[in-house]
């Protein structure tokens, strides 16, 4: 789901002056990094469709305002 070369430079960058071990292959990183994050990012997804959708009840006028709000922006 992540761009892996996005988020290789962004490890590169944010892991500056920090020493990577030398049996911690880079690309193992940022792999296991992608998924880390790819499985934070679900559980983010589910608990704003949770909300966003009222727990399944939908506020189809609230929603309608977010719509109208967000298309104007």
């Amino acid at each position: 789901m992540l761009d892996y070369e996005v988020v290789k430079e962004f490890l590169e960058e944010k892991l500056e002056g920090i020493e990577i071990p030398d049996d911690v292959v880079l690309k193992d990183l940022v792999e296991t990094f992608c998924r880390y994050v790819e499985d934070d990012y679900y559980e983010w997804l589910n608990d704003n469709f949770k909300s966003f959708f009222d727990h399944w009840k939908p506020n189809w006028n609230w929603i309608r305002d977010r719509i109208g709000y967000y298309s104007k922006s």
